[in-house]
Formats: C-alpha cells, structure tokens, sequence
C-alpha cells in the first residue's frame, strides 16, 4: 500500500477462535474498500488457532492485514499499544476479536469525522448473544455531543473512530497496568481532549459478541481486580477534569456501573476479608468523589448500598442485598411530604448515617410501589338498597400514610404503566375527592400499611378500575389492584325489586380487578337495531 490509509483498524487478540474469523471477514469485506483499510492486529501469545487465522488473511490481503505476534501480556492494553506504533492511518478503529462490523461501518463513520471535523466517532452498537449494550446513545445521529451529557459516559469503551493525529499529539496509549477496563483512560482522554465528538445511529456499526463461554476478559475478573481497575481509571479521569458538575457527569457512570456490580447478590457469598477490602475500596473511591450532588442523582437503593460500604457496614450491606432478594424492595417510610427506603441502617443509632443516605431523591418508582400493593380481601357490604365494595389492601408505604386511598377509575392505564404496574400522575393533575370510609394500620411486621376502604356504589352503568392512590415523595401514584389469586366476590343484586341492578368483579386480561354495574335486567333494543346488528354480523361472517 503506498498511499496513506484512511483508517487503521486495531486488532488485539488473544484465543478467540473460531469467532476471530468472522471479524477479519467483516474487516476485509468493507464498502470503503482494501484501498483505504489497513488492518492491524497483534496476536497476544494465543495458544488456540487464532495466530495462523491471522497469518492465514495476511498472506491473503498481503496490502491490508499486517499481523504481528508477541508473548502473551495479559490483556489488550500491550497488544493495542503496540498496534498504535505501527498504524498509519488518518483514523484509528478498535474492535474487539471476537465483535464484528457492519459492512458500511468504517465508511460511515470516516465520512462523518470528515464531515463534521470530528476527533471521535462512535458508531452504532449492539449486543449479540445475550451481550447487553446500552442504546440510548443511538437514538439518532448526532455531529456534537458531550462527554458530560447523560449517555457517552456509558459508553467509554475504546470501540470508535479516532483521529490519528489527536492520539499522536497527546501520546494517548493504554495503560498496561490495568488488567480490565484499561480502553477506558485512552477513551476518557481522547474525548476530553477532542474538538468535537460524534455519532452514527442510523446504522449498526459494531456487533459485540458474549462468548458462548462467557469468557471474555470482562466477564472473568473477579470483584478486587474490578475494584483495582476502577479505581485507577477514576483517579486518571480525575486528572483530566476537574471537581464540579462535568466529572460527576463522568464518574455517575462508574458508581452505577462498576462500583454497584461489586455490591450485588454475590457479594454476599464473598470470604470477609474479600468483603472488607471491597467496602475500603468503596470507601475510598466515595470519600473522593461521591459528591451530594452526585449521590442525589443516584437511585436510592445503590446509594444506601455505597453509603453502608462507605461507612463499613458489611453485615448492614449484605442484610440490605440478601433481604431485597428474598422479599423485595424495602417499605417506603413517609414523613413530612418526605420518603425514604427503609433499607438496613436507616436511622441506625450505631451508624449514624444522614436521612439523605436512604431518601428517595427525584426517582419515580411505580414499579417499587406495585411490587408492594398486594389485595387481602374484597367483598360486598349490602345495607337496604345500598351497596358497597369493602377492600382490604397492603401497600408498602408507612409512616405517613394519610393520603392512601382508593378510587374506582374509568377508563384504562396508559400502556407506559404496563410494565410497571403503576405510574406517578402528571404534576398538576386533578383528583376528584376520594368516596367512601378509610382506615388505615400497620401490619404485624411494621413493613407495610394495610388500607381499609368502604366504597358506596351508584346504580349506573359502568366498568371502573380499582385502585390505590398514594402520595410520595411529592408526587401522586396510581396503582391498580390486582387479583392475584385471592377470590372475587360473588355477583351481586340490589337496588330495589322494582329497578334492580348488578355488581360484579372480575379482573381483566392484566389481571387487575375491575367493577362492572348495570341494570339486572338491561332493556332490548330497539328491534330496528337488532336487526341492523344481525346483518352487520352476517355480513362479516361471509366476507371471512
């Protein structure tokens, strides 16, 4: 090749076999032709088939694949770097060996660094066989965006387009200290260094691959060489930007991300010496950078978990993970327009951790609140001619719990309250008075209230939802009551002899009880209807 390629692509290898030729095929097979590509991989000592795969495509694409071999590292970061001295291009791609790309990838994303004049071009990712891959990022193209925006700081693998010139001129390299997650400084840098980063969504550039073996080297390393890693990459970050609302932005990623997966159900299970390297790790990390702001950004239940681990409360730590598991989230405990999640060491003398710790903080749980609203009972309260529905309901709030209602809704909940079974109401939307007679008490286990109510029923036609109306932490929930398995009343008659009607309950496709009342006995149709009924049916039957 004698002209200057305009992408060098970087190949880092090490047992990857037999996925390794689908990504040299993906390589060489792409639109913006063998001309401008040059392929360079570094075989890390492999003991698989992997080093004559590589020679087999240099011998192949003599002008394209150059293939160098090396005693084995121990990681990328060698192997990479190493790459990097021998790549010309005006552009620089990492892939993984065992990922591919989409054949147009390295085209689209040149185009658009020439386009726009961007130092950073990330591609359009996706997950394959089970791998999970964050896509929030890709929702469309976009010439400019942050590092300090919501969605590039979950996506600092070194899998994107760089300008050569921009790695050159900072001496960016991987550090070969830093067993896993070592792209992250070199990515961190470069877009903290870039005139201007941008995205290819429009397209699926990057296919990442979960090995059938889950043995790729980020899902191997045990929870202290995550902690080591993650440690080191935060302090490099540290450097790089200053204490304020753009490092927070950054390091949100890294205390949701790899800091809360070293305290999830396997912590429990660790030896404690493991345990209590873990929370000092956490500690430490928390002490330096976990700023209020950045704590308050934080779901509740990860920030009570880091703030158990920084104070070095492990037995309080795998109480609060081992009892989540087992029974779910925690009550909410309401207080002076105020909630927080009564997770272990919530108003511990002992530990003396702030209410802040365990607050819930500009998060919306539906989910949380439906997961705890369970009916006990539901019957029928016949007094004359009057009728009511009397209900007995368990919802995982106390403390405050005044304004617990339950109404009878028309109409259905919007489809966004499918999957969690409940939504927070718009600000500003307006209830009608709650009808009928409530009370509430605390169960047995002080872990949830029990709402009693006494709802009268109009005689009318009508099909209306059941459901739980709670305010908390300053915003109004709506939560349907399902059946689960408790049995429905009977139907049941009243209003007079003269005029009477019926009441029944049932639960719908969803599983939610809903009360339906009409006249016992409705009046026909008009027989002019009737018939224009029948023939619009058989009309349908002949056209199936």
């Amino acid at each position: 090749m004698t002209t200057v390629p305009d992408v060098s692509v970087v190949v880092a290898v090490y047992n990857t076999m037999p996925y390794l030729t689908e990504c040299l095929n993906s390589l060489v097979g792409q639109t913006i032709g063998l001309d401008r590509l040059e392929v360079v991989a570094v075989d890390d000592g492999s003991t698989d088939d992997s080093a004559a795969e590589l020679d087999r495509f240099a011998e192949r694409y003599p002008d394209t694949v150059k293939v160098v071999h090396q005693a084995n590292s121990g990681g990328p970061a060698m192997p990479s770097n190493r790459a990097l001295e021998l790549a010309t291009g005006r552009y620089v791609y990492f892939i993984g060996s065992d990922d591919y790309l989409g054949e147009e990838a390295l085209e689209r994303m040149v185009k658009c660094a020439d386009t726009h004049g961007s130092d950073v071009v990330v591609g359009k990712m996706v997950g394959t066989n089970g791998r999970y891959v964050r896509q929030s990022l890709y929702k469309a193209n976009d010439s400019d965006v942050s590092l300090y925006g919501p969605e590039l700081p979950f996506a600092l693998a070194n899998t994107k387009l760089f300008r050569r010139d921009l790695v050159e001129k900072h001496k960016l390299r991987f550090p070969e200290d830093v067993p896993v997650g070592s792209d992250q400084p070199f990515t961190i840098e470069a877009c903290v260094r870039a005139r201007k980063i941008s995205v290819v969504a429009d397209y699926t550039c990057y296919y990442a691959v979960k090995r059938g073996d889950a043995s790729n080297i980020t899902y191997r390393a045990n929870h202290l060489a995550r902690l080591r890693c993650t440690a080191m990459i935060m302090d490099h970050a540290a450097g790089l930007i200053e204490t304020g609302p753009n490092r927070d932005a950054v390091f949100k990623r890294h205390f949701t991300w790899e800091l809360s997966k070293l305290i999830q159900s396997d912590f429990v299970d660790l030896d404690d010496e493991t345990k209590r390297e873990i929370c000092a790790g956490i500690t430490r990390l928390a002490d330096t950078y976990l700023t209020d702001p950045l704590s308050d950004s934080l779901p509740v239940k990860l920030r009570a978990r880091l703030r158990l681990a920084q104070r070095g409360a492990v037995d309080e730590l795998c109480r609060a993970i081992s009892e989540e598991a087992e029974h779910g989230a925690p009550p909410f405990h309401l207080e002076d327009g105020r909630a927080f999640a009564r997770y272990p060491g919530f108003r511990d003398t002992g530990l003396e951790l702030p209410d802040r710790c365990f607050e819930l903080v500009g998060e919306i749980v539906p989910g949380r609140l439906a997961n705890k609203t369970e009916l006990i009972e539901a019957d029928w309260v016949q007094t004359g001619e009057e009728l009511a529905l009397a209900l007995a309901v368990r919802v995982g709030v106390v403390g405050d719990t005044g304004s617990a209602v339950v109404r009878l809704v028309e109409g259905a909940m919007p489809k966004s309250a499918d999957k969690p079974r409940a939504r927070r109401l718009p600000d500003g939307h307006a209830l009608p008075p709650a009808q009928g007679e409530f009370t509430r008490e605390l169960t047995d286990d002080g872990n949830a209230t029990v709402l009693r109510a006494r709802i009268p029923l109009e005689p009318r036609t009508a099909k209306r939802g059941v459901r739980v109306f709670v305010d908390v932490a300053g915003g109004t929930y709506e939560i349907p009551v399902r059946g689960d398995g408790r049995p429905m009343p009977l139907a049941r008659r009243w209003h007079g002899e003269t005029d009477p009607y019926r009441a029944a309950a049932r639960l719908n496709t969803k599983g939610r009880i809903v009360i339906g009342t009409g006249p016992l006995h409705p009046p026909k149709k008009p027989l002019g209807s009737r018939l224009r009924s029948l023939l619009t049916g058989a009309m349908r039957t002949k056209r199936k």
